[in-house]
Protein backbone atom coordinates (compact mmCIF):
# COMPACT_ATOMS: atom_id res chain seq x y z
CA UNK A 1 0.00 0.00 0.00
CA UNK A 2 1.28 3.23 -1.26
CA UNK A 3 -0.28 6.33 0.34
CA UNK A 4 1.49 9.50 -1.00
CA UNK A 5 0.31 13.21 0.40
CA UNK A 6 -0.53 16.28 -1.41
CA UNK A 7 -0.51 19.58 -0.03
CA UNK A 8 -2.98 22.39 -1.36
CA UNK A 9 -3.12 21.03 -4.48
CA UNK A 10 -5.68 20.61 -7.29
CA UNK A 11 -9.03 18.59 -5.87
CA UNK A 12 -10.94 16.75 -8.65
CA UNK A 13 -15.06 17.80 -7.40
CA UNK A 14 -16.51 14.61 -8.53
CA UNK A 15 -13.40 12.30 -6.54
CA UNK A 16 -13.90 14.23 -3.43
CA UNK A 17 -17.65 14.13 -3.78
CA UNK A 18 -17.54 10.51 -4.24
CA UNK A 19 -15.10 9.96 -1.42
CA UNK A 20 -17.32 11.92 1.27
CA UNK A 21 -20.28 10.17 0.09
CA UNK A 22 -18.31 6.59 0.44
CA UNK A 23 -16.68 7.02 3.83
CA UNK A 24 -20.03 9.32 5.52
CA UNK A 25 -23.26 7.55 3.82
CA UNK A 26 -21.48 4.11 2.48
CA UNK A 27 -23.36 5.26 -1.14
CA UNK A 28 -22.74 7.58 -3.93
CA UNK A 29 -25.40 10.11 -3.76
CA UNK A 30 -24.17 11.62 -7.09
CA UNK A 31 -24.53 14.95 -6.55
CA UNK A 32 -21.10 16.91 -7.00
CA UNK A 33 -20.10 19.35 -4.55
CA UNK A 34 -18.11 22.09 -6.07
CA UNK A 35 -15.14 21.69 -3.88
CA UNK A 36 -12.53 23.51 -5.90
CA UNK A 37 -14.50 26.58 -5.13
CA UNK A 38 -15.26 26.42 -1.96
CA UNK A 39 -11.77 25.97 -0.88
CA UNK A 40 -9.96 28.36 -3.00
CA UNK A 41 -12.56 30.82 -1.11
CA UNK A 42 -12.46 30.03 2.19
CA UNK A 43 -9.47 27.26 3.37
CA UNK A 44 -5.87 28.37 4.63
CA UNK A 45 -5.24 24.81 3.46
CA UNK A 46 -6.00 21.35 2.27
CA UNK A 47 -4.29 18.07 2.40
CA UNK A 48 -5.35 15.16 0.04
CA UNK A 49 -4.22 11.35 0.47
CA UNK A 50 -4.09 9.23 -2.45
CA UNK A 51 -3.94 5.29 -2.70
CA UNK A 52 -2.38 4.18 -5.76
CA UNK A 53 -3.04 7.02 -7.42
CA UNK A 54 -6.79 7.04 -6.42
CA UNK A 55 -8.36 9.85 -3.45
CA UNK A 56 -8.61 8.09 0.12
CA UNK A 57 -8.72 11.04 2.18
CA UNK A 58 -8.83 14.85 2.55
CA UNK A 59 -8.97 17.11 5.29
CA UNK A 60 -8.81 20.96 4.97
CA UNK A 61 -9.02 24.14 7.43
CA UNK A 62 -11.09 27.18 6.80
CA UNK A 63 -10.31 30.10 8.78
CA UNK A 64 -10.85 34.13 10.16
CA UNK A 65 -7.73 35.60 8.04
CA UNK A 66 -6.14 35.97 11.24
CA UNK A 67 -5.06 33.46 13.84
CA UNK A 68 -7.62 31.35 14.20
CA UNK A 69 -8.41 28.31 11.80
CA UNK A 70 -10.73 25.31 11.69
CA UNK A 71 -10.37 21.71 10.82
CA UNK A 72 -13.23 20.66 8.79
CA UNK A 73 -14.16 17.53 6.90
CA UNK A 74 -11.74 15.04 7.66
CA UNK A 75 -12.47 11.79 5.50
CA UNK A 76 -10.45 8.68 4.74
CA UNK A 77 -11.90 5.82 3.14
CA UNK A 78 -12.99 3.04 5.56
CA UNK A 79 -10.98 0.45 4.16
CA UNK A 80 -7.80 2.82 4.81
CA UNK A 81 -8.94 3.72 8.04
CA UNK A 82 -6.25 2.74 11.61
CA UNK A 83 -3.23 3.13 9.30
CA UNK A 84 -2.18 6.33 10.33
CA UNK A 85 -3.60 8.18 7.09
CA UNK A 86 -5.95 10.66 9.30
CA UNK A 87 -3.74 11.26 11.89
CA UNK A 88 -1.08 12.31 8.95
CA UNK A 89 -3.51 14.30 7.19
CA UNK A 90 -3.94 16.10 10.19
CA UNK A 91 -0.15 16.97 11.08
CA UNK A 92 0.53 18.20 7.60
CA UNK A 93 -2.80 20.43 8.01
CA UNK A 94 -1.51 22.00 11.45
CA UNK A 95 1.95 22.10 9.20
CA UNK A 96 0.34 24.70 6.87
CA UNK A 97 -2.40 26.54 8.88
CA UNK A 98 1.09 27.22 11.19
CA UNK A 99 3.01 27.91 8.02
CA UNK A 100 0.10 30.46 6.88
CA UNK A 101 0.84 32.29 10.36
CA UNK A 102 -2.54 30.94 12.36
CA UNK A 103 -1.70 30.93 16.17
CA UNK A 104 -4.56 28.65 16.71
CA UNK A 105 -5.96 25.58 15.36
CA UNK A 106 -9.85 24.47 16.22
CA UNK A 107 -11.69 20.95 16.07
CA UNK A 108 -15.24 20.34 16.72
CA UNK A 109 -16.30 16.00 17.02
CA UNK A 110 -18.44 13.79 17.80
CA UNK A 111 -17.07 12.04 21.01
CA UNK A 112 -16.02 8.92 19.35
CA UNK A 113 -13.80 10.80 17.41
CA UNK A 114 -11.83 12.00 20.71
CA UNK A 115 -9.26 9.37 20.99
CA UNK A 116 -8.45 9.81 17.10
CA UNK A 117 -8.23 13.71 17.82
CA UNK A 118 -5.84 13.68 21.13
CA UNK A 119 -3.56 11.72 19.27
CA UNK A 120 -3.49 14.58 16.81
CA UNK A 121 -2.45 16.95 19.75
CA UNK A 122 -5.92 18.13 20.34
CA UNK A 123 -7.52 18.73 24.26
CA UNK A 124 -10.40 18.71 24.69
CA UNK A 125 -12.85 22.22 25.06
CA UNK A 126 -15.94 22.80 25.82
CA UNK A 127 -17.84 23.85 22.65
CA UNK A 128 -21.30 24.77 21.70
CA UNK A 129 -22.98 23.83 18.47
CA UNK A 130 -26.69 24.77 16.68
CA UNK A 131 -28.29 23.24 14.43
CA UNK A 132 -29.84 25.76 11.64
CA UNK A 133 -31.81 23.67 9.44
Amino acid sequence: MTITYVDSGPVDDDDLSRLHDRAFTGSASGTTVPWSERLRAHSVAWVCAELDGQLCGFVHACWDGGSHAFVLDAVVLPEVQRRGVGTELVRRLRDQVREAGCEWLHVDYEPRFEAFYRTCGFTSTRAGVQRLR
